[in-house]
């Protein structure tokens, strides 16, 4: 085991992180109740803010390296530490000592060469537009598509971006792509504790962004909305930012589109950490699925502020999950309690993960799992 005592620079940088919030923190326990690992392990937040307290960094403790960002903590925690951003800190020194994962090691290797956490080419990054009506943002563009890595680049979340700009293109929205003009948002290398990496990114498209009048950005992932929301500004980067069920409901509710094809399935709506928790979008996902016709609308036993994580946050997309401790799981198992025949979702991770429980629990057939995007293009 190897244990850092404290020392000037590792106080710095947990005092950044933490500030005076960090000192308020009285071990009440309230975050280790509220994180989602305890569903299925024992894992001691208080323990590591504890640690971060007093300047004790154990870097090969597992624990750093399982926080999925969630906000749950945040949520419930009385005295207002933000308690996220003192694990980024710790995670940080951890990576400035090289005890990262290996995994974490593989996907910031391939954020620094090629600019996408998934190793492909950046000349590949728009393939999946290839013979789409989609234009080359420039100057006068209302509005930049920003897919995301995941389905810019991974062949089973692909079907959301091409289900977005048929919906887009339906409504005759001025709309284009960068391509291979756009790097990875840097929400994952920010989260994992690689600080530079992820400013290099963002500084990269923010340039970009500028060079070609882009100064509107909507995206399908709830981790881009975030980042280029509350975290670009930081960098200079000042862009208006519309997750696409936001702009779902504008344009439906001002009646550029419509649903009219009926879709007779009992759907229940997962609500994703980072447009919920984080960013208090849980209306506007719904009142697009009460518009479809025919589609019975249900809720999780836990919703809205309370749902549970996909465990895609805070780079643990990248990272291996044992067998036993998957939330999306339970998630998936929730969602046939209930009855629902169709989980809809918002964010290309909770794809990833809710696709992959579907198989290793043996529940395929028994459940779909579509992102909203996917079901208004059905029905319009």
């Amino acid at each position: 085991m190897t244990v850092i005592n404290p020392s000037p620079e590792v106080a710095d940088v947990i005092l950044e992180a933490g500030g005076e919030a960090l000192k308020s923190c009285y071990q009440c326990g309230l975050c280790t109740a509220a994180c989602p690992w305890n569903m299925v392990r024992s894992f001691l937040t208080r323990r590591l803010i504890h640690q971060a307290q007093i300047g004790l960094v154990e870097l090969e403790d597992e624990d750093i390296w399982l926080c999925a960002t969630c906000g749950a903590c945040v949520e419930r925690c009385p005295r207002g530490v933000e308690i996220i951003d003192i694990i980024r800190a710790l995670r940080r020194i951890g990576a400035e000592w090289g005890a990262t994962p290996k995994t974490i090691k593989t996907v910031m290797a391939s954020l620094r060469t090629v600019g996408n956490p998934w190793g492909e080419a950046k000349e590949k990054r728009a393939d999946w537009a290839k013979g789409l009506e989609v234009k080359t943002v420039a100057p006068g563009t209302e509005f930049l598509y920003f897919p995301c890595c995941t389905p810019a680049y991974d062949p089973r979340s692909r079907r959301v971006a091409l289900a977005t700009v048929a919906v887009l293109n339906k409504a005759r929205v001025d709309f284009g792509i960068l391509g291979n003009e756009e790097n990875c948002c840097g929400e994952s290398a920010r989260k994992v504790g690689e600080e530079e990496l992820f400013q290099n990114l963002a500084r990269a498209n923010i340039e970009s962004f500028v060079s070609h009048g882009v100064t509107k950005i909507i995206v399908s992932s709830p981790h881009c909305y975030h980042t280029f929301k509350k975290e670009y500004p930081g960098l200079g980067g000042n862009f208006e930012v519309i997750h696409i069920t936001q702009f779902l409901a504008e344009l439906i509710e001002a009646g550029r589109l419509k649903p009219v094809k009926s879709l007779e399935k009992r759907v229940v709506y997962h609500d994703p950490c980072y447009l919920g928790r984080h960013n208090g979008i849980y209306e506007e996902p719904r009142r697009v699925l009460e518009s479809i016709p025919g589609l019975e609308l249900v809720e999780f036993p836990d919703s809205r502020e309370d749902s549970l994580c996909c465990g895609g946050g805070g780079g643990r997309i990248w990272m291996e999950t044992r067998k036993g401790e998957r939330f999306s799981d339970i998630r998936v198992e929730q969602a046939i309690e209930v009855g629902a025949q169709v989980m809809a979702i918002s964010c290309p991770y909770c794809l990833l993960n809710f696709d992959d429980s579907l198989l290793t629990t043996d529940k395929e057939g028994l459940l779909e799992i579509r992102d909203i995007s996917e079901l208004v293009k059905e029905v319009i």
